[in-house]
């Protein structure tokens, strides 16, 4: 199977960048299933449900959020219906929505897609690893889904090797969202699992993170509240992963960077 994933999409450029990259990616790569985290594309703050609406036209099988996932309150109700829309699995119970989900990919197989948000330097949560253990104890990679995908949305890229490594040979992936930078150390790893400490985002690079860099900056050197954080709206640079899947057992082959447009160097993988 050969499956996109992207990074976090920051604002309207992000957006662009993904509604404008999903199809043609869809052909060149000959994609399988394509997971987007898109929980900073309303403004830098949450989704909305036109916005999902969007990226699931253009391509988008699944999208995953995170921290910023109820900051559009009009998300809440349309994830009550929406299974292709996945927040964190170790949110307390009662929290609306899924942190998981059976999907079909474009031929039928069916693909898990999973996220959850870590907890060093995050908001207090359940534990991920356990959440996650206790969903692979219900799901068989390469018997009852034939791709697992682990969204990892967390701060410190200790938390997500552990995450990573903890689940390496029962997943097909773990890629790492939130902190917004693309990290080098795409591999697979010793027994199978696809791994990324952070897939980077989608949006502008001339920025803090994706934020305009005057009134970001102005807070670190003056430590005071300053204006209001607004997303960079200059060319935007895709940023993801490229996974080929073994069809007998769900585990990785293969793990890829791909980044398109802007300011990076651009990563565009080769069948």
């Amino acid at each position: 199977m050969r499956i996109l994933v992207l990074g976090d999409l920051l604002g309207r450029t992000g957006r662009e960048a993904a509604l404008k990259h999903i199809p043609e990616l869809r052909v060149a790569l000959k994609l399988d299933f394509v997971s987007v985290n898109a929980e900073n594309a309303s403004h830098g703050f949450g989704l909305g449900p036109d916005m999902a609406d969007a990226l699931f036209a253009a391509g988008a099988d699944a999208i995953t959020l995170g921290n910023h996932a109820w900051d559009r309150r009009e998300i809440i109700p349309y994830i009550a219906q929406e299974k292709r829309l996945i927040r964190p699995i170790n949110y307390p119970p009662g929290t609306p929505g899924a942190g998981a989900a059976v999907l079909a990919a474009r031929d039928g197989r069916k693909v898990l897609v999973a996220q959850a948000m870590g907890r060093l330097f995050m908001d207090p949560m359940d534990c991920p690893f356990r959440a996650i253990d206790d969903l692979l104890s219900r799901h068989r990679l390469g018997g009852t889904v034939q791709a697992v995908l682990i969204d990892i949305h967390a701060e410190a890229s200790s938390e997500k090797m552990a995450f990573g490594h903890a689940f390496d040979g029962r997943v097909s992936a773990v890629t790492g969202t939130h902190t917004h930078i693309p990290t080098a150390d795409h591999q697979v790893l010793s027994n199978g699992t696809a791994y990324a400490s952070d897939l980077g985002m989608c949006g502008d690079y001339n920025s803090v993170i994706g934020m305009t860099k005057e009134p970001a900056m102005a807070r670190f050197i003056r430590k005071m509240p300053g204006e209001k954080l607004s997303p960079a709206e200059g060319a935007a640079t895709l940023c993801g992963a490229f996974i080929e899947t073994n069809d007998a057992t769900g585990l990785a082959t293969r793990i890829e960077p791909v980044r398109l447009g802007g300011r990076l160097a651009q990563a565009m993988p080769v069948l």
